[in-house]
């Protein structure tokens, strides 16, 4: 077996994290690709590795770490040498964590909302009442998110809501990178805060959500940035996108791309 195992998600955005992390280490990796719609994350072998029936899970010479953010901080603590991701001045550490603990608490959560609304209801709208209720009750980390969106989606309440936080860390990831002066948030290298907001910019563009940045130009230079990087290709491998694997938000990209 090799020394890095990933479990993990095409189109999760916290899998995408990790994923970038291990490319950019130059660490050879074996890719369990987890299918979420047909329940792998809630198996028993994987409960064993992940409890939380969440992706994404690296096993380490055994040792399962979970938590994406765990995860690219315990990468950088066995390869701090190789592609640096992390500042040494332990200054620099404490506010690289404190970005990085935004980024979870605000636009990270507030990004599911618009993502299962677009693209993944129609999933469960196939589902009969009990088949929806047996579903969330399985779910050890996210059963009352799913209850409150249930089989109609998310109201408009928290759709808005949503969207006030995701505006939120736009003008937050701005102001990072007006303060560092770029090209990176926190200055002339890639951080593991950029690694950690970059599914939220990347899931906001595929769902028709990048005009929320259009006023911080600063921030789709660094996202066109990013996707130059080698790391990118191999993180966004074909099916990463919800586009390439949902035709129904593909059309609503077209139908965009021809109205403008």
């Amino acid at each position: 077996m090799a020394d890095f195992v990933l479990y993990n998600a095409p189109q999760s955005t916290c899998s995408q994290r990790v994923r970038y992390a291990l490319h950019a280490k130059g660490l050879a990796f074996e890719e369990h690709k987890l299918d979420l719609f047909s329940g792998d994350q809630l198996k028993p072998e994987y409960l064993a590795i992940n409890p939380n029936g969440v992706v994404p899970a690296l096993v380490h010479k055994g040792v399962p770490v979970i938590d994406s953010a765990v995860i690219l901080e315990f990468i950088e603590d066995i390869c701090p040498n190789t592609a640096s991701m992390r500042p040494s001045d332990p200054h620099e550490v404490a506010r690289l964590r404190a970005m990085m603990r935004f980024v979870d608490e605000v636009p990270t959560p507030a990004v599911r909302v618009p993502s299962y609304n677009l693209a993944f209801l129609p999933h469960f709208q196939a589902m009969s009442e009990d088949e929806f209720q047996a579903l969330c009750d399985s779910k050890p980390l996210r059963r009352e998110f799913l209850m409150r969106m249930g089989r109609t989606g998310f109201p408009q309440t928290d759709m808005d809501e949503a969207m006030g936080r995701l505006r939120r860390g736009i003008e937050r990831m701005a102001d990072w990178l007006t303060q560092s002066g770029g090209p990176w948030i926190m200055g002339q290298q890639i951080s593991l805060v950029d690694l950690a907001i970059m599914p939220v910019i990347v899931r906001m563009g595929d769902i028709l959500l990048s005009h929320v940045w259009d006023k911080h130009t600063e921030i789709q230079a660094w996202l066109e940035r990013l996707r130059q990087t080698p790391e990118f290709q191999a993180t966004y491998y074909h099916g990463a996108l919800l586009t390439e694997k949902y035709p129904h938000l593909a059309r609503l990209h077209e139908e965009s791309r021809t109205a403008s």
